[in-house]
């Protein structure tokens, strides 16, 4: 009997147009592929024997892979998923393998929803298309202060931007050196004096125990009425309720928004109608050059799998 291949969460339906699913046929594979979030994810994935999950839009835990009595491979694009419990999939059997992904894409679109909100792109296109002609005044990055909440690939990369705009650009993390910092073209500073000294902070560290949360109320209102919260990393970092408030009483400035606590996010989420915001879809990874990286190398993990030589293992 053959084997059943989930992928998920492919919402543009382009899978196929990335690697050449089509050829597990010959080594007795079925592939399914998913183009809308699952209902009920232990009913719609029992009976699937290798599952390929894009980043970390579904939860593998112990009780989740209790109800996954078939599955034996689990493939996540990118080398890290906070939503896979590693160790509960060792205990069950189950070998978890990565890939590869774009050091470009996340921070590309993290300056561009900066810029978009600077200059008022979204509002400005909607308006001229309604036949305005120039409703807004917007503001120059150059001579603006630049706050790089983490300040690892990701964050070096946006500090580096930062320099090009003519910005100061300022850091912070747990962990972060004098030496590290400079190294990146910033400077370091206490995690206070990043939000009270920025016109900008951007948010790029990993969402963890320890990192949920981490910007909240008292941040957010050091960052203040003229400041602009960037998250391109994992909406828990930010506290939501928060963000609505300072937004909606005006003590923030704005945000720009790629993540959010609960994705994709609902019709009906106040974020939608808050002011001063733009908001993407969670664009992030969502390029070519990523998919064809994150689908080519998941295809080399089934068949690797497949041949007993599994790559890109993952272990907790």
């Amino acid at each position: 009997m053959g084997q059943r291949l989930a992928i998920l969460d492919d919402y543009q339906a382009v899978a196929f147009d990335y690697a050449p699913w089509a050829e597990l046929a010959d080594d007795g594979v079925e592939v399914t592929v998913f183009t809308e979030p699952l209902a009920d994810v232990a009913d719609s994935l029992r009976d699937f024997d290798i599952i390929i999950a894009m980043r970390e839009r579904t939860t593998f835990d112990a009780g989740r892979f209790r109800q996954l009595p078939k599955l034996k491979l689990l493939a996540t694009t990118g080398m890290a998923n906070a939503a896979i419990d590693l160790l509960a999939a060792a205990e069950q059997g189950i070998t978890v393998c990565g890939t590869g992904g774009s050091p470009a894409a996340a921070p590309e679109l993290t300056w561009a929803l900066l810029l978009a909100f600077a200059r008022r792109v979204p509002f400005e296109d909607r308006r001229l298309r309604a036949g305005k002609w120039q409703s807004t005044v917007g503001f120059e990055l150059s001579g603006k202060t630049l706050g790089v909440l983490g300040l690892g690939k990701i964050g070096s990369k946006i500090a580096g931007y930062g320099n090009a705009f003519g910005m100061e650009v300022i850091a912070w993390s747990p962990n972060l050196t004098e030496e590290t910092a400079a190294a990146a073209g910033a400077r370091k500073v206490g995690k206070e004096a990043l939000f009270r000294e920025s016109d900008v902070v951007s948010v790029h560290v990993r969402l963890s125990e320890r990192s949920r949360g981490l910007v909240g109320e008292d941040e957010l209102r050091l960052l203040g009425p003229n400041g602009v919260l960037v998250n391109t990393s994992r909406g828990p970092i930010v506290d939501e309720s928060a963000l609505l408030r300072g937004l909606n009483e005006g003590w923030l400035g704005g945000a720009a928004l790629d993540v959010y606590d609960v994705e994709p996010l609902p019709a009906d989420h106040p974020l939608l109608m808050a002011p001063r915001t733009v908001l993407t879809p969670h664009l992030g990874y969502v390029t070519s050059q990523s998919y064809a990286r994150f689908y080519g190398e998941a295809f080399e993990d089934v068949r690797a799998w497949l041949r007993g030589d599994p790559l890109r293992v993952l272990t907790g």
